[in-house]
């Protein structure tokens, strides 16, 4: 099954995923946490949405660009998470839960890259 879209709504809806899951990737690390209650593990998290914003402003929010940019931040994430549990810092935050969240902002960065890649056509 294929997603047809005009390449400015697919365009739009893909910047509106990013910037949503990065608001709430930021609200959830800063507020809540996202291992333990939100003290200094939680800082790596800073990584991610830097990405995004540098890879958009690399890219000038070209579709193609934009989809190695949220590639690259869905892969931060990853790699912060997976760093983060490796250094074993993860506080009273289980395995499944860090591993959990992490599943969901990554899979909706990749999913608002696969927008931009209907957008580039």
């Amino acid at each position: 099954m294929s997603l047809r879209l005009p390449p400015t709504t697919a365009s739009r809806l893909g910047l509106v995923v990013a910037v949503g899951t990065a608001a709430l990737l930021v609200l959830a690390s800063g507020a809540l946490g996202i291992v333990g209650d939100g003290g200094r593990p939680d800082r790596a998290y800073v990584a991610v949405p830097a990405v995004l914003v540098l890879g958009s402003l690399a890219a000038r929010l070209r579709p193609r660009g934009m989809v190695l940019a949220l590639g690259a931040t869905a892969l931060t994430q990853v790699v912060v998470s997976a760093s983060v549990l490796l250094a074993g810092v993860h506080g009273d935050a289980s395995v499944v839960d860090v591993v959990g969240i992490t599943a969901m902002f990554a899979g909706l960065f990749a999913a608002s890259a696969g927008l931009y890649t209907v957008a580039a056509g």
